[in-house]
C-alpha cells in the first residue's frame, strides 16, 4: 500500500516525506553518520514554516529547519 500525508495551510502544502527527508539530510550536514540514526521525531509549526526535529531522543529550541 502506498500512502501520503500532506499538510495544508495558508495556501501553502508540504508532503511529510519532504520533511523527513530534510531531517535526514540535517543529520548528516551536521557530520552525522547515517547508520547512526535510530530515531526521527518531527514537529511541523505551519504557522511559523519551521520544523522542529529530535534525532535519537536529543534535541532543543534550536533544533529545527524552515519549509
Amino acid at each position: 500500500m502506498k500512502s501520503e500525508l500532506f499538510v495544508q495551510y495558508g495556501g501553502n502544502q508540504i508532503d511529510t516525506k519532504q520533511l523527513l527527508d530534510i531531517a535526514k539530510e540535517t543529520w548528516k550536514a551536521e557530520g552525522n553518520k547515517v547508520k547512526d540514526l535510530q530515531s526521527i521525531e518531527l514537529y511541523y509549526k505551519p504557522e511559523e514554516g519551521k520544523c522542529y526535529y529530535v534525532f535519537n531522543g536529543e534535541g532543543s529550541d534550536d533544533s529545527f529547519f524552515t519549509v
